[in-house]
């Protein structure tokens, strides 16, 4: 008796492991078939753009397209905006939740946790409704068509806040005290021994809103007139002509603009891992 309820549980443990694996392989290749369509027009002739056949999808061999969407439009200058925008965004907004994450953490003030939930009520709010507002604003301060109007509007991040907020206060609290007893004040505790220990965290903010100003469309549509501040995204819609989508140029075009997010999101691959792990600790 006892062997065979061995067997059925060792059958079911099989089944559900299978059943797993199976729906990893759909989301996987859910995820997976777009980004293959698009490289594989990118290396298409624009006469074979929707030719779905089997020669076809074998003589998708046209790296030169690759060139073509470069010098389509100023191509470079796309990238350069948009790696500056998404670093100094990134940078804007990682400081900024590390300084508020640590003061909703650590800090006792009065009435900090009705601010705290204000704050990240906010989220709730879609950027399509700040949109009108943020750009009178930034009109009067006369920061249309810049840099400053693609960065600052989003840089105070209440995502980010509340991310720092949940890592910091998985950091024991005897940290700050012995560091108290020895004299080092809030600033020392902030910079010398609070803000490595949440380099996990740091990692996946980072990532994160990279990747939001680096896609960011309906923002940067609204205050750049010009291409020459155009971003990746505003300048994939310069291949569209008179006749309609340039598409394997397109495709191309795009497979050049998610290099950034995937190079980066290599390099932070181990503070990512270590960031997920501790993700569910927070709570002092």
């Amino acid at each position: 008796m006892q062997n065979r309820r061995a067997v059925r549980r060792g059958a079911v443990a099989r089944a559900r492991g299978a059943a797993g694996d199976l729906a990893l392989t759909v989301v996987v290749v859910a995820f997976v078939l777009p980004i293959a369509w698009g490289i594989i027009t990118a290396l298409k002739p624009e006469a074979d753009v929707f030719d779905n056949s089997v020669q076809s999808l074998l003589h998708a061999t046209d790296f030169s397209n690759f060139v073509s969407a470069w010098n389509f439009g100023p191509f470079g200058q796309f990238l350069l905006n948009g790696v500056i925008v998404g670093v100094l965004g990134t940078a804007l907004t990682v400081a900024t939740s590390l300084m508020a994450g640590y003061g909703f953490a650590r800090l006792r003030f009065r009435g900090r946790e009705p601010l705290f939930a204000v704050y990240v009520a906010t989220l709730v709010v879609p950027q399509e409704v700040l949109v009108v507002p943020m750009y009178l604003f930034m009109r009067d301060l006369g920061w249309i068509n810049s840099y400053q109007a693609l960065i600052v509007p989003w840089a105070f991040s209440a995502f980010g806040v509340f991310l720092m907020r949940q890592f910091f206060r998985t950091i024991p609290v005897e940290l700050e005290d012995a560091a108290k007893v020895d004299g080092a004040s809030h600033g020392y505790i902030f910079g010398r021994i609070m803000v490595p220990m949440v380099k996990p965290a740091m990692g996946i903010l980072g990532l994160f809103t990279f990747i939001g100003y680096w896609n960011s469309f309906l923002w940067p549509v609204i205050v750049i007139n010009s291409k020459s501040m155009a971003t990746v995204p505003l300048g994939l819609e310069y291949f569209l002509t008179q006749q309609g989508y340039i598409w394997n140029l397109l495709m191309a075009g795009g497979t050049i603009s998610i290099l950034p997010g995937t190079l980066l999101a290599l390099l932070l691959q181990r503070w990512l891992s270590q960031g997920i792990s501790l993700a569910g600790l927070g709570g002092r």
